[in-house]
């Protein structure tokens, strides 16, 4: 097995707040909420946290699949974990109120042993946060529903005003990367959500260095055009486990610069690029930017 590059030093993100990030896990403990911030081990947890930004994980925090890139833990659907904490919604509503979120996001990890997929449950949760907080904007960062748009029409009738679905990595890497995913399934997840609702924004992410060729990440942006999707993220990836695929590439930032030009180039509204990215990172002032620009 070949060796994983060096980590550069661009990427040691090297500030933490402590006493912000105690305090908001500390509440999130007392209240049985997940988020993806420590699930996925993201490098700017300490930096969001200290700012009073997080992203709520729901559904739990075991998922159904094992993706290559995702420490999230897999687990049996059999096993009592599984089991939906009916309370999860208003608790999320609560603990949004109580941090005075001025912008929310919701994501999920993937419950393909529910008939509808969590899709009611998530909807639920958006419901919940927008009756407690009126005036915040909400994001949904969802799973594919294995397809069934019912689902994905469910979520988005609950109200979100910004729909996000990751594609993670080019279409020759899924096999490897997101096995129990389909590139084209989940384009057309996207696709649906801007027909459906129209008036909303549509955002997808993707993960460098992964093995990917630069034309492969141009086609990969020319597909997400392609379903009239909004926004796009990219990221560097980084191993979060030794059980987790290795880095193939520490991907520079001219090159991240030069993927941003291309996706504004044949019309994303923005391309928010760079080697710290993160779907959810920063995605208020993402969003704010982005309207402004669709104005």
């Amino acid at each position: 097995m070949l060796a994983q590059p060096r980590l550069p030093e661009w990427l040691r993100n090297g500030a933490t707040h402590f006493p912000a990030v105690h305090k908001l896990k500390t509440e999130f403990r007392r209240l049985n909420l997940h988020t993806v911030c420590e699930s996925a081990r993201c490098p700017n947890m300490h930096e969001c946290w200290s700012r009073g930004a997080a992203t709520f994980m729901i559904l739990g925090d075991l998922c159904t699949r094992g993706c290559g890139f995702c420490s999230v833990p897999k687990g049996s659907p059999h096993k009592r974990e599984f089991v939906l904490d009916p309370n999860e919604p208003a608790n999320v509503a609560r603990m949004a109120a109580n941090s005075q979120l001025r912008y929310v996001v919701i994501t999920s990890v993937n419950r393909d042993d529910l008939a509808d997929g969590g899709s009611e449950h998530f909807a639920a949760t958006v419901r919940e946060v927008r009756k407690a907080l009126p005036d915040a904007r909400v994001e949904v960062l969802t799973p594919d529903f294995c397809g069934d748009l019912d689902a994905v029409a469910r979520v988005l009738d609950a109200g979100p005003h910004v729909f996000n679905h990751n594609m993670e990595t080019i279409e020759r890497l899924y096999r490897r990367v997101r096995p129990q995913a389909n590139y084209r399934q989940s384009l057309a997840v996207l696709r649906f959500a801007g027909g459906y609702r129209p008036n909303i924004l549509t955002k997808s992410g993707l993960m460098a260095g992964l093995g990917e060729e630069p034309g492969e990440v141009e086609q990969l942006l020319r597909d997400l055009r392609g379903v009239n999707t909004d926004v796009a993220t990219i990221g560097q990836y980084l191993q979060p486990t030794r059980r987790n695929l290795p880095v193939s590439l520490y991907v520079p930032q001219a090159q991240f610069d030069a993927y941003r030009d291309y996706g504004l180039s044949i019309g994303f509204k923005m391309v928010f690029s760079g080697p710290l990215v993160r779907s959810s990172y920063m995605a208020d002032l993402v969003n704010e930017e982005a309207s402004r620009l669709a104005v």
